[in-house]
């Protein structure tokens, strides 16, 4: 899990999802789980 200011080139990976969970942003995918990531 990486904690980064901007999510927008996590975000265009194949397969990633945005998730909003407790007021945070994360990046979570599936297909490769090592683009966890969260906002702030």
């Amino acid at each position: 899990m990486k904690v980064r200011n901007s999510l927008r080139s996590l975000k265009n990976q194949p397969g990633s999802q945005v998730v909003r969970r407790r007021g945070r942003v994360y990046v979570i995918n599936k297909q490769n789980p090592r683009l966890k990531a969260r906002q702030g």
